[in-house]
């Protein structure tokens, strides 16, 4: 049986693919258990497919998967796990943010303290500012507030895990899969192990910072939570007693034959307040109603174009 399955989401990444693949190798070399590396690649503009197809002429313990469309990271990652063959399975982006030195390490606590998972925790991160560093810790908070869950902070999907808890997320059929959520749901033992995150070694990031920061979180606080919408309704009971005092102010104002507040900043403040939080309201109900609706379609997650040296 395979000991180590690495999954790797890959997409336009062609030149971190033969580092990433030497200094992963020699690690799982060094472990000396039986592994396999499956890249799930996302149908790529440059020559990332065939960089890999190279790599396995040398070495058949690499596999790749090719989707026939992009489906984006986290559905890509997913599909990786549900076809590995390990008895542990690690998630670790191509990137080398994530060194895979840190693989052995991982392994290692995992097997001598008898978890089922270890995720890896950012203690530093090169090459970002402080302000996004901020911004993401603030993020976890906003998550971990909202979220029935728990997610540890600074933590991405980089982690090692058990076949059983593999099993468990194969049971899963979310369209919008948050990894770092479903696996904190599934429970088991967890623990976590200190990392510093380096710079990205070759080439950008794929991943829009702003737009695909924000998705996460609100997959994070949507997909494991329904707070948000009793808040709503508790923030819209407020403002509408707050209305009824302030109706009830103007109307002793009439009564008196005064005319304390001027009525159309307020109104006009009023009106804009109320219509924003109306377009929000329904913004985070569409959120669950768009997800509700994705759901009952039950159209696959990913469409599997071909797989190399996968079963």
């Amino acid at each position: 049986m395979i000991e180590i399955s690495i999954v790797v989401p890959v997409y336009n990444e062609s030149e971190n693919i033969k580092p990433f693949i030497e200094r992963t190798c020699k690690v799982l070399d060094n472990i000396n258990k039986d592994y396999e590396i499956i890249f799930c690649l996302d149908p790529s503009s440059d020559n990332t497919e065939n960089v890999i197809l190279e790599e396995i002429s040398r070495n058949k313990k690499i596999k790749l998967m090719v989707f026939s469309r992009k489906f984006g990271q986290p559905i890509s990652t997913i599909a990786g796990i549900e076809n590995t063959n390990g008895k542990y399975c690690v998630v670790i982006d191509v990137d080398l943010q994530d060194p895979p030195e840190l693989i052995e390490d991982m392994y290692k606590k995992i097997t001598d303290e008898n978890l089922d998972v270890v995720y890896a925790v950012r203690k530093s991160r090169e090459g970002e500012t402080f302000i996004k560093k901020m911004i993401s810790k603030f993020a976890y908070k906003i998550i971990n507030y909202f979220s029935d869950i728990n997610i540890p902070v600074d933590t991405g999907d980089f982690r090692i895990f058990s076949n059983k808890i593999v099993n468990e997320l194969k049971k899963f059929n979310e369209k919008e899969a948050f990894l770092r959520g479903l696996v904190a749901y599934v429970g088991f033992k967890q623990d976590k192990i200190l990392f510093d995150r380096k710079e990205r070694s070759h080439g950008k990031s794929k991943y829009n910072k702003f737009t695909g920061s924000f998705k996460i979180g609100i997959n994070g606080i949507v997909g494991f939570s329904s707070k948000p919408l009793f808040l709503m309704a508790i923030l819209g009971f407020t403002i509408s007693f707050l209305s009824f005092i302030l109706g009830f102010w103007y109307f002793l104002q009439k009564i008196i034959g005064i005319n304390l507040t001027p009525g159309l900043t307020t109104t006009v403040i009023l009106i804009s307040f109320y219509s924003g939080l109306q377009l929000f309201g329904m913004g985070m109900l569409g959120e669950y109603i768009g997800r509700i609706y994705d759901e009952v379609k039950k159209r696959p997650r990913y469409i599997i174009d071909k797989k190399i040296n996968l079963d």
